[in-house]
Parts: C-alpha cells; sequence; structure tokens
C-alpha cells in the first residue's frame, strides 16, 4: 500500500474524521445520559424532601419525635422505596434515621451529616449516594431534613454503556477505514481510466478521447475539458503539419526551377549574353519569390510568438489608410484600376503602426491583382460607440462561397495557379488574420462571384485612442521607423511596381 497516494490519504482522512465523529457522539451520548438520569433522581429527591419538610411544617408546636417518626415512616416509606432520610433538630439531636433499605445498597448508620445546617443543595457522597440537604422551619424548632437515593444501579448502567462504546468504537473505526478505502478507490477509478487513456496518446494517435462518465461533477467536467483540449491540440498538429507540408511544397518549386537553371548554364557553353541574361533574370526572379514566401513565413512566427504588442502608438487608420494607397497607387494604375479615397473618416486606435499597415498593403494589393481593368478598390473607415471599422471593397472577380471560410487558412489560394504567376504563396490573408487577432479585431469577408469582395476589420471599443491631436502619430513610430523601411522585392518581369515582401495576399 503506497502512504502517499491520494487514495491513502483520503481514507485515512475519512476514518480520521469519521472516528472523531464517532469519539464525539459516544462521548455526547454517554454525558446526556448521565445528566439525564441524576437529574430524574434529583427531581424524585426534591418531591420526597417536600413531603417530609410539609410533615415537619405542619406538626404543632409541642410534637413528640416519635409522632414525627411514625408521620415520615407511614407517607415516605424509606426502607421500602430504598431511600435515605435523616431528621436532625439544630443544633445537633438526630429525631428518625430510616433503617437499611430493602435492597442493601447502602448501609444508613455509616453516614456522617454531608453539609452545613444551613445549607441547600444536593451531593454524591460515599457508598453511591446521591442526598438532598434542606433547612426547614417549624413551630416545634429548625430542623435540617437529609433525604438520598443510590445511584449505584445508575453507574453499574453506565458503565455498561462505557464498555460497549470501548468495544464498538474501535470496531466502527476499522470499518469505517476500510470502507473509505475501498469508496475512495471506487471514486477515482474514472481517474484511473482516465490516467490510462492519457498513456495511450500520441501525437499519432490524437484522436483517441479520454471517457466521460456521466456524473455531473468535477470528474466529468475535466474530462471534457480535456477533451476539448485534445481537439484544439489535434487541429493545432494538423495545421502544423499541413503548414509544413504547404511550406516545403512552395519552397520546393522555386528551388526545383533554379537549380534547373543553373544547371543549364553549366552545361551549355554555346549560350548567347541574352540567353545568360535571361536565365540570370529567371533565377532572380525564383529567389525574389523565395524571399518573398521566406518574408511571410517569419511575420507569422513572430505573430505567434505575441511580437506584435510592443510599443503600440496610437495611428489614425484614415490617414494611415491614405498614406497606404498613394504608395501603391502606381502598380493600380498599371494595371488600370482606380482607388477611391473618399470614404475615409478619422478613426483614431491603439495599434502597431507598421503591423497595421500590413492589413491594408495586403488587403488592397489583393484587390488591385485581381480586379479587371477598369475596375474601382475602395477604402473606407469610419468609428463609432462599438469601435473602429476598416473596409476595403473592390468589382473584381470575387471569391466563391465555399472558399470563403478558407480564404485565411496559410497557403490556400482560391486560383492555385493565378496566385503563382502573380508571385503569391498564399500567406497575406493568414497574415492579416494574425495581426487582427493580436489587436483583438476581427475580420470577415464578403464577396459574390463576378461582383468583387469586400473585407471588413473591426476594431473594438477598447482599442479606440484617445482623439486629441498631440496623441495621434502622424506617420512614424518607435517601432516601425519609416514606413519606406518595409523589405520591397522587385518584379524584373513585370517591370516597375514595387511590392512589400511582408505584404503577401492571395
Amino acid at each position: 500500500m503506497n502512504h502517499r497516494s491520494l487514495a491513502f490519504r483520503l481514507g485515512a482522512w475519512y476514518t480520521l474524521l469519521l472516528g472523531a465523529t464517532f469519539i464525539l457522539v459516544g462521548a455526547a451520548t454517554f454525558y446526556s445520559l448521565q445528566q439525564y438520569l441524576r437529574a430524574n433522581l434529583r427531581d424524585s429527591l426534591s418531591r420526597r424532601s417536600t413531603q417530609v419538610e410539609q410533615i415537619l411544617t405542619q406538626a404543632p408546636a409541642v410534637v413528640s419525635d416519635m409522632t414525627i417518626a411514625e408521620e415520615i415512616e407511614i407517607r415516605v416509606a424509606p426502607e421500602f422505596n430504598n431511600r435515605f432520610v435523616r431528621v436532625t433538630r439544630l443544633p445537633a439531636t438526630v429525631i428518625y434515621r430510616s433503617g437499611p433499605p430493602a435492597d442493601r445498597s447502602f448501609n444508613p448508620a455509616a453516614l456522617n451529616a454531608v453539609a452545613p445546617p444551613n445549607a441547600v443543595g444536593t451531593a454524591i457522597v460515599e457508598q453511591h449516594l446521591m442526598i438532598r440537604t434542606t433547612p426547614v422551619k417549624a413551630a416545634s424548632g429548625d430542623y435540617v431534613v437529609e433525604l438520598g437515593v443510590s445511584i449505584q444501579s445508575i453507574d453499574e448502567g453506565l458503565a455498561r454503556l462505557l464498555d460497549l462504546l470501548a468495544l464498538l468504537l474501535p470496531v466502527l473505526i476499522v470499518c469505517a477505514a476500510g470502507g473509505g478505502y475501498w469508496l475512495v478507490n471506487r471514486a477515482l477509478r474514472p481517474v484511473d481510466r482516465l490516467s490510462q487513456t492519457a498513456e495511450q496518446m500520441s501525437l499519432q494517435n490524437l484522436t483517441l478521447r479520454l471517457p466521460v462518465a456521466p456524473s455531473g461533477d468535477a470528474l466529468e467536467r475535466l474530462a471534457i475539458s480535456l477533451n476539448n483540449m485534445l481537439g484544439r491540440l489535434r487541429d493545432s498538429v494538423q495545421t502544423s503539419r499541413r503548414f509544413l507540408a504547404d511550406a516545403s511544397h512552395e519552397l520546393r518549386t522555386p528551388l526545383t526551377v533554379i537549380k534547373g537553371e543553373l544547371q543549364e548554364l553549366t552545361r551549355a557553353s554555346h549560350l548567347t549574353k541574352g540567353d545568360v541574361r535571361e536565365r540570370v533574370g529567371s533565377v532572380l526572379e525564383e529567389v525574389a519569390r523565395l524571399e518573398h514566401l521566406v518574408s511571410g513565413l517569419l511575420v507569422l512566427s513572430r505573430l505567434d510568438a505575441g511580437e506584435t504588442r510592443s510599443d503600440w502608438v496610437n495611428v489614425d487608420l484614415a490617414e494611415l489608410a491614405s498614406d497606404t494607397a498613394e504608395h501603391m497607387r502606381l502598380m493600380a494604375e498599371d494595371r488600370g484600376i482606380e482607388i477611391d479615397l473618399s470614404a475615409l473618416r478619422k478613426a483614431v486606435i491603439l495599434g502597431d503602426r507598421a503591423r497595421l499597415k500590413q492589413i491594408i498593403v495586403n488587403l488592397l494589393d489583393n484587390a488591385i491583382r485581381f480586379t479587371p481593368r477598369g475596375g474601382c478598390v475602395t477604402l473606407r473607415t469610419a468609428s463609432d460607440d462599438s469601435g473602429a471599422v476598416l473596409e476595403i471593397s473592390d468589382t473584381g472577380i470575387g471569391i466563391p462561397a465555399a472558399s470563403t471560410a478558407q480564404v485565411f487558412d496559410r497557403f490556400f489560394r482560391v486560383d492555385a495557379a493565378r496566385s503563382r504567376e502573380d508571385g503569391g504563396a498564399g500567406l497575406g490573408l493568414s497574415i492579416v488574420k494574425s495581426i487582427c487577432t493580436a489587436h483583438g479585431a476581427e475580420i470577415d469577408v464578403e464577396s459574390l462571384i463576378n461582383n468583387g469582395s469586400s473585407f471588413r476589420v473591426r476594431f473594438p471599443r477598447h482599442s479606440i485612442a484617445a482623439n486629441s491631436p498631440h496623441e495621434i502619430d502622424s506617420g512614424v513610430s518607435p517601432a516601425s521607423g519609416n514606413d519606406n523601411n518595409l523589405s520591397v522585392a522587385i518584379d524584373i518581369t513585370a517591370g516597375t511596381h514595387v511590392l512589400p515582401v511582408a505584404a503577401d495576399a492571395d
């Protein structure tokens, strides 16, 4: 038996508490019964003493001791009732003393005075006698009445009760210990099943669930909570595995292209300078794609590590959206797309300026790349009592309804071929989602095929900053520095426009 086990400790505490309860109940029972029986005897002695007092007070002034003794014998009958009666005329003349009782429980001749003549009360003296002493003033003189009864039968009964308690209590405590240990082991049996099931779990067996006993207590709630945690852990592991597989696939494609181009360069001696320049350009394009992908992965890892919270400042979303749109206007003009900023309204929030700009860059880049020539991209900001809103809408090709729930998953592309041609790796919206989560914001999307998409970011009320002018960050924060410090990758095949590396969007 393991003395340090929970079952043993709970059983020991159960036995200790139950044993203490048994002892307290036994002691209380013994004491209460003793007091009850002695109180009944005191009441009986009081009634008998009152009879003797009436005999003395009703006697005439001149009365013989024999008359008093005969009256006591008739009315009280002490020998027959196993009582002791002694009447003393003060100062010290005994006029009556009862004889030996019928049960021979005490010897009246051997009893001395138990109290002063003027004392009133009850005392327990030798020979197991309870004696009540009462002074009486009568016409015939002053008396002291002593009336007693044997308590030997009560003491013997209480002694037998004490012996019975001494015998039963250890037996009850032993039974309580055994029963408590059995009950504790039975109660902890679900915990053992939880432990055995948990031992069988591994990364290859995350679908296994802990047994849930419908007991409605803490164990059931614990099992449910652990199963929920296991479900989240399984989802996290599956997401990580899928992420690693997708990342490996995305990295392999440009590496394969680079390897093929370099091998061709090493084998071919007849290539002209133009051919060499073309192949080097292809290699540089794939290197840019790799840099783009690695930068996105680095941003996600930092967001997952919780590094976004540092150096938050007050940022006006309208001003930030306007500045960002101006930087990307050249890209939109190259594609024949108009950027509408007329719906921007002042909305000051507390956040990381550089990360908030990434949200706008990624969403705006997506809107531009997937909107046909002649379309329009609209930016809107607003602030009210419920919070602040940033919305970017376009008139592009839209997103299928079946894909809207997955657009924020890492490496997910609605049109994989077209996204790869545009240089996207499927991380842009994942980055947007992670930044929103870090800022306590929510993002949702509404889209119809061939009618465009609308991404809406809602910042909670507690993130709204004070609107005093001196608190609004006007452009450069200690965390971000100049916005132009964002890493950029030049698409040498597209010609002129510059795309922020961290703004990977699909």
